[in-house]
């Protein structure tokens, strides 16, 4: 009995946290979606052009802190789903991140030849600690678009998978050449803005081990719930959007700056670009045109 009641309270102050960090995230969607990824582009470009000099320059723990900030409505959106088992398939990601991170630096492949040029934030053997924080949250992103975006036709995992799969290509394919462009790592060259095709099939082999992991890690009729009453789930593809779009534009890779254009089309398609114009008179702009219409 006295265990029960324990599992009951430990449930209760568990949903009573839930919702307390949803609240947080709901209040500070601007700031965390918006005014980081901006602020972002403008210290990542100042540091690239060495406008922010030595030892100022792409400080490791801001860099950190500021990712881990953008990821904050993902991971509210998707903690109440981790049961055991979405536990066991997330932690498996985890040392998955970090072992073929191992196998790309240490003998090239499937990545081809790359090293970072910077320190992203502690790093140990080249890697950095923080490896899941940057890579699992993209695969979670362009699954969590893909879903909303196919609707009914995401009932099947013959459509789903290959379909997240491409959304993840179009996220490294913005993503790589801002990397490389900043500085990030470097490839040594490549025909695609100084990143090699051999990149892209590496993305394709990790992405598709990620992409059925996550498939098997949670319910989707749960997901789906979750999806409608958080509204802030996909701000972190939101915060992706401006900071590597904004730095493909400075830079001129307009093919990736326009791959992230279509990234917007498709939060604006499942009206999970709102963020942008929370609060202000362009919103009031617009719900009263729809009210019209």
């Amino acid at each position: 009995m006295r265990e029960g009641r324990r599992r009951d309270l430990d449930g209760d102050r568990r949903h009573e946290l839930e919702d307390r960090f949803d609240d947080f995230v709901r209040r500070n969607r601007f700031t965390i979606a918006v005014t980081f990824p901006v602020v972002g582009v403008v210290l990542l470009v100042a540091s690239a052009e060495g406008v922010i000099p030595e030892p100022y320059a792409y400080q490791p723990m801001l860099l950190l802190f500021g990712t881990a900030v953008m990821r904050l409505p993902l991971v509210a959106a998707i903690v109440p789903l981790l049961d055991r088992r979405a536990s066991v398939m997330v932690g498996g990601l985890m040392g998955y991140a970090y072992a073929i991170e191992f196998v790309g630096i240490t003998t090239g492949w499937p990545y081809g030849e790359f090293a970072y040029q910077i320190s992203l934030g502690p790093m140990v053997g080249g890697i950095p600690i923080g490896l899941p924080v940057f890579f699992i949250p993209l695969v979670v992103n362009a699954y969590l678009l893909t879903v909303l975006l196919l609707g009914p036709r995401a009932e099947s995992r013959f459509v789903r998978l290959p379909a997240t799969l491409a959304t993840i290509m179009v996220i490294d394919l913005v993503l790589d050449p801002g990397a490389v462009a900043l500085q990030f790592w470097s490839f040594g060259g490549g025909a695609f803005y100084g990143v090699p095709f051999s990149n892209y099939a590496g993305w394709l082999l990790s992405g598709t081990v990620a992409v059925f992991a996550l498939d098997a890690a949670f319910a989707r009729t749960e997901l789906l719930d979750r999806l409608e009453t958080t509204e802030f789930a996909l701000d972190d593809m939101v915060s992706f959007v401006l900071l590597w779009g904004g730095v493909n534009v400075f830079y001129g890779n307009w093919f990736s700056a326009a791959l992230a254009v279509a990234l917007l089309g498709g939060l604006v398609a499942t009206d999970r670009f709102d963020v942008v114009f929370q609060g202000t008179a362009t919103a009031e702009r617009v719900e009263k045109w729809v009210r019209r219409g």
